[in-house]
């Protein structure tokens, strides 16, 4: 490295300054975001930072899905690129930081090159994948997914929301449905920085969490059908209760990934009746569970079981059972040699730093299933993400930025 790069340091300013300027788009009721994927303040984030992209010289192209990719070009026409990137879209009551820091963290750094004059022998590319998140439309990690050959695009565009709405209808909608083929654009690497969205880093005193791992995940939609009939009227012997019948069955879930300690965990955070009445029997209960853990084997047992133990619920109460996967990945290795150059980046820089496992699944989870990947992990108070409360400081997020910089000019390498 150069001795210039060996200096680069991002202005962690302008960074801040541009996290919480993009946080006033699709504001929280608390303070953070609720900026669902392809809704109105989607579009509108996305307005913003394509403007930013174009303003520090990026070309910007968008593929099928509406992923953004904006390219700053190496001195080697042929190279292959060197990706950074993360997520827009939040949970309905997200946080400022899940997914964005990593987008513009990925700016930033280009930002910092255009500063310096400093040029890359390989592109570097800053990416906004579509719909990581899920919470509109499952399952998570779609666009990113769909690019890894996990979905099919066609499938992923019919996804529908609790209203019926398409995600390609939407994402046509909001403007921005690209006409670059999903896939077609190969990567020499792929860095991620992303909030811990644990304890763990703050609890240690650590500014950088090197991950290593990925859990792997199980995404299961849970449709039970019984017969909708008025609660004061109909006797409890003879009911067809969809809704007590995924009482159980959310039940079952928990026992399930108590049963497979260690490092597994289980919850359903969806849940919708219907009609959703007060006096009405429900006829129609669905949820998403969410089963993941570190161990491919025991991931599965879980699955296996839950759709055993549903079955037998479904079968005594009358019902009528659907389960549909709908969103999974296996647990991830990252590159080895992009880890260990993470790693060196952050003991070059003197941030204190740990290996870690990431017990969230990012888009980098995807990638890594068709290119080289890495991510950058930096605390978050107390661990709490997904909530608007969701917090960390303005050194954290240069400390792991200043690694994703370094990291990743060292494998775009400076032309002297």
């Amino acid at each position: 490295m150069t001795p210039a790069a060996a200096n680069l340091r991002i202005d962690p300013d302008r960074l801040w300054d541009s996290i919480h300027e993009i946080a006033r788009i699709g504001p929280g009721r608390r303070g953070g975001s609720n900026r669902q994927a392809l809704t109105d303040a989607d579009g509108e984030a996305r307005h913003l930072f394509a403007g930013w992209c174009r303003a520090a010289g990026l070309s910007l192209a968008v593929d099928r899905m509406g992923t953004m990719f904006a390219t700053r070009p190496g001195t080697d026409p042929d190279a292959l690129p060197v990706c950074v990137g993360s997520h827009l879209d939040t949970q309905p009551t997200g946080g400022r930081y899940d997914g964005v820091l990593g987008v513009l963290a990925g700016l930033e750094l280009v930002r910092t090159l255009n500063d310096l004059d400093l040029r890359t022998r390989r592109p570097i590319c800053v990416v906004n994948w579509t719909n990581e998140e899920g919470t509109r439309f499952a399952p998570a990690l779609m666009a990113s997914g769909v690019y890894a050959g996990m979905h099919d695009l066609d499938w992923a565009l019919s996804r529908t929301d609790a209203e019926g709405r398409r995600f390609g209808d939407e994402l046509a909608r909001i403007g921005w449905q690209g006409d670059e083929p999903v896939g077609a654009r190969r990567m020499h690497a792929y860095f991620e920085l992303h909030i811990e969205q644990g304890p763990i880093l703050e609890a240690e005193g650590c500014e950088i969490g090197v991950v290593t791992h990925g859990q792997g995940l199980w995404w299961l939609r849970v449709v039970l059908t019984g017969r909708e009939a008025h609660t004061g009227s109909t006797p409890m012997a003879m009911r067809h209760d969809a809704g007590l019948g995924m009482a159980r069955i959310i039940e079952r879930v928990n026992r399930i990934a108590m049963d497979s300690q260690p490092d597994a965990v289980g919850s359903v955070g969806q849940v919708q009746f219907h009609p959703n009445s007060p006096n009405v029997i429900p006829g129609r209960a669905e949820c998403i569970i969410d089963f993941r853990s570190p161990d491919p084997a025991r991931l599965d047992a879980m699955k296996a079981r839950l759709e055993a133990e549903a079955a037998e619920i479904a079968r005594e109460a009358g019902l009528g059972l659907d389960i549909e996967p709908v969103g999974h990945f296996a647990p991830v290795t990252f590159d080895p040699g992009l880890v260990a150059r993470v790693r060196a980046a952050a003991a070059a820089l003197g941030y204190r730093h740990r290996d870690i496992v990431s017990g969230a699944g990012h888009d980098a989870c995807a990638v890594a299933m068709v290119a080289p990947a890495a991510m950058i992990f930096c605390p978050c108070a107390g661990g709490l993400s997904h909530n608007e409360d969701e917090s960390i400081t303005r050194e954290w997020a240069a400390a792991g930025a200043n690694v994703l910089l370094r990291a990743a000019v060292e494998t775009a390498g400076i032309v002297a």
